[in-house]
């Protein structure tokens, strides 16, 4: 074999036997990895998307009319044939209002934080990258409605407005825009004056280009964490408001105002009357669990 050939097929065959170079992972790829690695976030997640699954399937799912009550039938214990959770003061099926309450209990925990990181994530991103006056002047009427408790302030806002849907979204909407401004102009102004961001407008990006692709994209996850901690918040709320009589209005289900509805169970079957206590704690906590899940997910400090 000639000379010329041998390190021909010499170094082919080194090249074959070399390993080839890692795949270097984007950050929302490592973040997706560690989430998938955290046992606990995705049983929760699990829960919650079953949670959501069967409230929206609760036509075919709830065993009976949950609106259908019979006096013979009330208060029946936990187990009884044909009521597997019992019945509630009017001998309604609890397990179906149950079902059909998950519908209000999440329309009215997540609608307002949607709304909210909506619109207090754009009063936020203005004010951050506004600075100035206009930050001033925001960030001041933001102050005015932090400083009340959320719960007083829901309270008085749906003590105004009356009882209703509607109503509680609006009001627990307003509870949260205040924080979801803060914590947005907070990242907005901290992003704004590093590196990259300088370089990109020196580069010659327009001051669109550089909000959109240089601030929203790195105050994006934060901000959506942070919102996620808001839904447990929502939902207790809303219960609560419920519970009061200013938030859903008798015959809905919904577990706040059943959780009302019960309250002269407790000295008879204080099990069937914490029925809907535990679904809100439930969906308050698999909530909670899923946000912390997230915010260790995307914790660059952490090795991937």
């Amino acid at each position: 074999m000639k000379p010329e050939m041998a390190m021909v097929e010499t170094g082919v065959t080194a090249a074959q036997d070399e390993p080839a170079a890692p795949l270097v992972k984007t950050y929302w790829q490592n973040v997706r990895d560690r989430v998938m690695r955290d046992r606990l976030t995705m049983t929760v997640g699990v829960i919650l998307l079953l949670i959501v699954v069967v409230t929206l399937l609760a036509p075919w799912l709830a065993p009976h009319d949950p609106y259908e009550g019979s006096v013979g039938n009330r208060l029946k214990p936990i187990g009884t044939p044909g009521h597997l959770l019992g019945t509630d003061e009017t001998g309604r099926d609890m397990l179906s209002r149950i079902i059909y309450g998950g519908r209000l209990s999440l329309l009215c925990g997540l609608t307002p934080v949607v709304f909210a990181t909506l619109i207090g994530g754009f009063i936020g991103l203005l004010a951050g990258t506004a600075g100035g006056i206009i930050n001033t002047i925001l960030m001041r009427l933001m102050d005015v409605l932090y400083a009340f408790p959320s719960v007083l302030l829901a309270v008085a806002i749906c003590g105004v407005l009356g009882a209703g849907v509607v109503n509680t979204i609006l009001s627990l909407t307003i509870v949260f825009i205040p924080p979801v401004v803060r914590i947005t102009e907070s990242l907005t102004t901290q992003v704004r004056n590093l590196d990259f961001v300088e370089a990109a407008r020196a580069a010659g990006a327009s001051h669109i280009e550089v909000i959109k692709f240089q601030i929203i994209a790195n105050i994006l996850g934060p901000v959506f964490v942070y919102a996620t901690s808001l839904v447990s918040i929502s939902i207790i709320l809303s219960s609560g408001l419920s519970f009061l009589g200013l938030g859903v209005v008798p015959p809905a289900a919904e577990w706040g105002l059943m959780l009302n509805a019960m309250r002269q169970a407790l000295w008879v079957d204080p099990i069937i009357a914490a029925v809907p206590g535990a679904a809100i704690l439930i969906t308050s906590m698999c909530f909670n669990l899923l946000s912390d899940g997230l915010r260790s997910a995307m914790d660059t400090r952490l090795k991937a």
